[in-house]
């Protein structure tokens, strides 16, 4: 029986879940640093927290961590590839994934999103329900790329980045590391490294 542990048990968790039992995983279970106060997350068990899974990486076949937020989710793969875990990715059998794009570790696409040719996804990154990753497209580890979002052909994504629900981005734009696209924002310009931006077109949020 195929074992997964899934670091992360919150609402995008049981997504992950889900996910994985469509792509085979037989048994799933959570592990959550507010374990023992939480005991399940919807239909799972959680069974320990994240050091109890570092304790216990023997007994399953895969890991993965299910945090939306970027920079806690590239840590704790950060944390589990040095300690030996076999991180593995997940893509919703409804996800279209071209054969001559590459997927890093860690990664999940869910259901109905599509990443074309010559794509290049990293570690720990998200692929939220029918966003679309055009050719040619980099993103880098750590990105999330909420439901419906539009990368265009080109676009480079830079590590933590997050690019919120429905948000679209013009073909050869640069999004910077540890930026924020907020939803609905359509970005024709590059975004620098931990900026946000909103709008359309979007605009840098003055602090």
């Amino acid at each position: 029986m195929k074992s997964l542990a899934i670091l992360g048990a919150s609402g995008h968790g049981k997504v992950v879940a889900d996910c994985a039992e469509a792509c085979g995983w037989q048994a799933v279970v959570f592990f959550d640093d507010a374990w023992p106060e939480l005991k399940a997350n919807g239909s799972w068990p959680v069974r320990g927290n994240t050091q109890s899974l570092l304790d216990s990486l023997s007994e399953y076949d895969g890991v993965i961590v299910a945090i939306g937020h970027c920079a806690t989710r590239f840590g704790k793969v950060t944390l589990l590839r040095q300690s030996g875990a076999n991180l593995v990715s997940l893509i919703h059998p409804s996800a279209v994934v071209s054969r001559y794009a590459s997927v890093g570790a860690a990664t999940v696409v869910f259901a109905g999103a599509i990443v074309n040719v010559d794509a290049r996804i990293g570690n720990g990154v998200i692929i939220n329900t029918a966003a679309s990753v055009d050719h040619d497209c980099v993103l880098e580890d750590g990105v999330h790329v909420g439901p419906g979002t539009r990368l265009a052909g080109g676009v480079c994504v830079g590590e933590r980045a997050w690019l919120g629900i429905g948000a679209t981005v013009k073909q050869q734009i640069v999004v910077g590391a540890d930026s924020i696209v907020g939803g609905g924002a359509a970005v024709i310009c590059d975004v620098a490294a931990g900026f946000t931006v909103l709008g359309v077109p979007a605009r840098p949020v003055m602090g």
